[in-house]
């Protein structure tokens, strides 16, 4: 079955959330792709938190507050798409995004394709 969303189309909801974690390959595809030892990506790019051990390591964004630290905050798109997580990988298991869904509703409420739905514009208060 098709999927029935565009992520290029998507000022990155998932790349949000507060926690990604990462596990064993996850960290020797980082580490490959930006040409280091696994050690040196685990210390780079990965934190414990909210009772992980390895979660990706986030940066300040406009629009969500934090978001995914390989994230392209002015192009809104992944700068490690190829060596993206698993996690990220499969995400969002199926052939609907609920994000895009809610994206493609709101901009058409909006009347503006270019609308991107935050915490400060009270749609997520």
């Amino acid at each position: 079955m098709p999927k029935l969303y565009d992520c290029s189309k998507c000022p990155g909801y998932c790349c949000s959330y507060p926690v990604i974690e990462l596990n064993t390959k996850d960290i020797k595809r980082l580490a490959k792709f930006h040409g280091l030892s696994a050690d040196e990506a685990e210390k780079r790019f990965t934190k414990k938190a909210h009772g992980y051990e390895r979660v990706l390591r986030r940066k300040k964004d406009e629009h969500y507050g934090r978001i995914c630290r390989f994230f392209d905050t002015d192009k809104r798109r992944c700068t490690v798409y190829e060596a993206r997580p698993d996690i990220c990988r499969s995400f969002p298991g199926g052939n609907r995004c609920g994000y895009y869904d809610f994206l493609a509703f709101e901009r058409r409420k909006q009347d503006d394709p270019a609308f991107v739905a935050t915490t400060d514009n009270g749609l997520w208060d």
